[in-house]
């Protein structure tokens, strides 16, 4: 077949400058037939039909609910006249430059189930650094495939892992060798802050674009089944309780954390049921909790990090993983935590933060009506000595000399929303601002970032 004859299939969800970057830049290089498979909401969807027309050659399949990355390619496999080599592309992905088609068909086999970035992951699709005993993973952001092999094996699932059935069941067929071939350059161009070739993936465009990943089933599942394995004694820590963003965003390989505020250890306990071989440390001053989450951790400080010791600050050093959940809110100067933190990463070393919105649209309300009064919990939370906003928070992490590398706007649909918007967006043009883009920003209860060195 042509390379410019291979069908491509994308899945959209809520997010049409991401499809519009997406065949935009196809289109400079490739007239290859398109089928966008959307899951958007009826406020975007007619937005992502608008930009699909705009192009010869791509089809516009839209469903009236949110039909997820998964069972949306799983559709196309099945109900559209797909025959031999097929690719399928994340909306998020820009194209740099011809070629990259040809590179992929020259790699793919007759009999291959696909080719592109194959890494290996344990049972519940999390990637891992070792690979004895673990499942080969294609991951689909880009992969070439023979549609007619894939239809012999299980469909992609609604997951964070959704190929994970297929792999799995090749996997235990023995067959994942003869079936999946890496491509070392497909790996380059998926892996952030490396030097791309052909392709750009905007890592977790689709996340940042309509406010999550939409996971949430998934994650629960995960934790629900991997806290029935905790030994026996074992003091547990309050279900629920942690923030899965969070969870999500603390990378999967990890050697070394350190959660600073680890009250209980319920998020310790979470991550260890992932990564088990992690060295996770924690800091908490409460000693009821900490003595609760030294069960789960394998060492817990009663510190308190703005005033700890250079010694203590030592003890610290080379930890590749800092966690901050709902903490720097309450800290008196977090800019100089930070700003120390990021002096002691190591290479390849992240910190990883939530904080609450400042800019969310009740806080704003209260304010209309000098309703500023503070609660327990919640954004209006009586310890709370800071406060931010998107543009504060990345403000922050730039003057600490850290960069987002990954982030996600906690949004929930709240009663009483709908009422306020309106004003937000008229204060907004009063102000001279973009009317959407303070809309935008009054939606998040939280935002939970993935910080690296700049």
């Amino acid at each position: 077949m042509n390379a410019h004859q291979i069908p491509i299939v994308t899945v959209s969800y809520n997010s049409p400058e991401l499809i519009l970057g997406l065949l935009s830049s196809l289109r400079q290089f490739y007239p290859n037939p398109v089928y966008v498979i959307d899951g958007s909401s009826a406020e975007h969807q007619p937005k992502i039909r608008e930009v699909a027309e705009q192009f010869e050659g791509v089809q516009f399949i839209g469903f009236d609910y949110n039909i997820h990355h998964g069972p949306g390619m799983a559709w196309a496999i099945q109900n559209l006249p797909l025959q031999g080599p097929t690719l399928i592309l994340d909306s998020d992905i820009v194209v740099l430059r011809d070629g990259f088609v040809e590179a992929l068909q020259e790699e793919l086999q007759p009999d291959d189930y696909g080719v592109g970035m194959v890494s290996h992951v344990n049972e519940d699709g999390i990637v891992v650094e070792y690979s004895e005993g673990m499942t080969p993973y294609l991951h689909p952001p880009c992969m070439l495939c023979n549609v007619e092999v894939m239809r012999q094996w299980p469909m992609p699932i609604k997951h964070g892992a959704p190929m994970m059935d297929a792999m799995r069941a090749m996997r235990d067929a023995g067959e994942s060798t003869r079936l999946l071939r890496n491509v070392d350059w497909v790996r380059n161009d998926l892996t952030d802050g490396s030097t791309k070739i052909f392709l750009n993936h905007i890592g977790r465009g689709t996340v940042v674009a309509t406010g999550g990943y939409h996971l949430e089933e998934w994650m629960a599942g995960l934790i629900a089944k991997h806290t029935k394995k905790k030994a026996s004694g074992t003091a547990a820590a309050p279900k629920g309780g942690y923030n899965t963003e969070l969870l999500r965003l603390m990378p999967g390989g990890a050697r070394r954390i350190v959660e600073v505020g680890c009250s209980t250890g319920v998020l310790a306990q979470a991550y260890r049921a992932l990564n088990p071989e992690c060295d996770y440390w924690g800091l908490e001053l409460n000693p009821t909790a900490a003595g609760i989450a030294r069960g789960h951790c394998d060492r817990v400080m009663a510190l308190d990090i703005e005033t700890m010791a250079d010694s203590d600050w030592d003890t610290l050093r080379e930890r590749d993983c800092w966690v901050f959940g709902d903490v720097l809110e309450h800290l008196r100067y977090p800019w100089r935590v930070l700003s120390r933190v990021r002096q002691m990463l190591p290479s390849g070393g992240c910190i990883v933060i939530s904080v609450p919105n400042a800019q969310h649209w009740s806080v704003q309300a209260r304010l209309a009506v000098g309703s500023f009064r503070y609660e327990d919990q919640g954004l209006m939370n009586r310890g709370n000595l800071r406060w931010f906003t998107r543009v504060t928070l990345l403000e922050m992490l730039q003057q600490a000399g850290l960069r987002m590398e990954a982030g996600v706007p906690r949004i929930f649909d709240e009663p009483g929303r709908q009422a306020v918007m309106p004003a937000i967006r008229q204060m907004a043009q009063a102000m001279g601002v973009s009317p959407n883009d303070a809309e935008r920003d009054a939606l998040a209860l939280q935002y939970v970032v993935r910080a690296v060195p700049a």
